[in-house]
């Protein structure tokens, strides 16, 4: 009886103890993390112009304030990052990624699993951040391999960009999003085929129960896949309008991969949010495009990597032959395209040629017409309205999350120093610091 009296005590003694543990866990809240940075100079990429000795003060990932040195009120508990002679600006977007694929061509394709895409997947998160890629949008994956990244990402298992992923890509019977590499007894059907209009209404919606952010669809045939033509149309248009349909109800946006340009109209008109590539764009394409607001994501210096480096990556014959020509005319259209006024986003195609490679995009977006500073807010600015995250990232301001990169010198007079990223900052940690502390 006594023993049991004295348990007794020593339980509600230790159930005290613990309350009041937790009690003063409770009250003491752990003061907001804060962050200043200060710049040699800052540019502005809305509007072009470098300022010179700003201040930026983060709070808990987010901008809470830019300006002036002299004028910024830092809190007493901030930890400070100097970078008095370099330019800073947003961390930089890709609209067009594959994360999970390395330049494997062919046949070669075939023998990577699902669960070695999601490892590859990893190692390019982290080359396209130190980069200076703080955030990507993923346009195709197999078995959704890109979303397992993503959720691997935002859960700090592993480091990369803020991805809006798609999932597997969406295309016809034996088109280029279909795995057409092996004879009729394997019967192969790649992730995301789907045809006819309840096909690719079933198909939307599955892949948005996976996890899809962003609905990726095959509108023309490609230059990576056998046995189809880049300039022939593959989806119909009334298939686009059943997919931009059900994904926009759903809260979706739909980006269309489309060299030939009747399938570049039909998706415009179809009400796609951008096109992919855009190798055979006219100028009723253009003239869709500019009517309904469609971006246009070119992905144009892959093609001087994969013809520089075709032989040493045994490219089939049947891939080399469409890429020469392809490749040639997009130039050409796309820089016809620059000149007409079509809304552009900063892409890639990272997978085509090696991830951490992606800046190398801007000098040939300047080579074709676009001002240095166009070109740098296609990968800002516009990125961010393209994906919907307008204000939260591509610029710098009160409310957006902290992620910036910085350059030695201004990228609006040389936009080649944006493939010589010194330091980047994602949601206030320092992922790169190459001018130290």
């Amino acid at each position: 009886m006594s023993m049991s009296i004295s348990l007794k005590k020593t339980c509600n003694v230790l159930v005290a103890l613990f309350c009041l543990g937790t009690v003063g866990i409770a009250q003491t809240t752990q003061a907001p993390r804060h962050v200043a940075v200060h710049a040699g100079h800052l540019l502005d990429v809305k509007t072009g112009k470098l300022l010179a000795d700003q201040t930026l003060v983060i709070e808990d990932g987010k901008i809470i304030s830019v300006g002036a040195t002299a004028e910024a009120k830092i809190p007493a508990d901030a930890v400070r990052i100097d970078l008095p002679s370099a330019t800073v600006l947003p961390g930089l977007i890709d609209a067009h990624t594959h994360l999970t694929m390395d330049p494997k061509f062919g046949y070669e394709e075939l023998g990577i699993s699902v669960p070695r895409e999601a490892l590859t997947g990893a190692k390019n998160a982290r080359l396209t951040l130190l980069a200076g890629f703080t955030t990507v949008r993923n346009v195709g994956a197999s078995g959704f391999s890109d979303i397992a990244l993503r959720d691997a990402i935002n859960a700090g298992d592993v480091p990369g960009p803020r991805m809006v992923a798609s999932g597997p890509a969406l295309g016809i019977t034996g088109g280029h999003c279909d795995n057409n590499l092996l004879p009729y007894e394997y019967h192969a059907v790649g992730d995301g085929v789907a045809d006819g209009i309840a096909g690719v209404q079933h198909k939307v919606r599955e892949n948005i129960k996976y996890g899809a952010d962003v609905i990726k669809i095959c509108a023309t045939g490609g230059v990576l896949s056998k046995g189809d033509d880049p300039q022939a149309s593959q989806y119909t248009l009334e298939e686009m309008k059943a997919i931009v349909a059900d994904a926009h109800r759903l809260g979706r946006k739909v980006a269309a991969h489309a060299h030939g340009a009747q399938g570049i109209l039909w998706a415009s008109e179809a009400g796609v949010d951008s096109i992919e590539h855009g190798s055979y764009i006219d100028d009723a394409a253009i003239a869709e495009m500019k009517k309904n607001g469609t971006y246009l994501v070119a992905t144009l210096y892959l093609g001087d990597w994969f013809l520089e480096n075709a032989e040493r990556n045994h490219v089939p014959e049947f891939y080399l032959t469409k890429a020469k020509t392809v490749m040639a005319a997009a130039r050409k259209n796309i820089s016809h395209a620059f000149a007409s006024g079509v809304k552009v986003a900063f892409g890639t195609d990272a997978a085509v040629y090696p991830h951490g490679l992606n800046a190398h995009e801007f000098a040939v977006m300047v080579k074709l017409g676009l001002t240095p500073l166009q070109a740098i807010q296609a990968a800002t600015v516009n990125a961010a309205d393209l994906l919907g995250w307008s204000g939260k990232v591509g610029s710098l301001e009160p409310g957006a999350w902290a992620d910036m990169v910085a350059v030695d010198g201004d990228p609006v007079k040389d936009v080649t120093t944006l493939e010589r990223v010194k330091f980047v900052m994602k949601g206030g940690d320092v992922v790169k610091n190459e001018y130290g502390k």
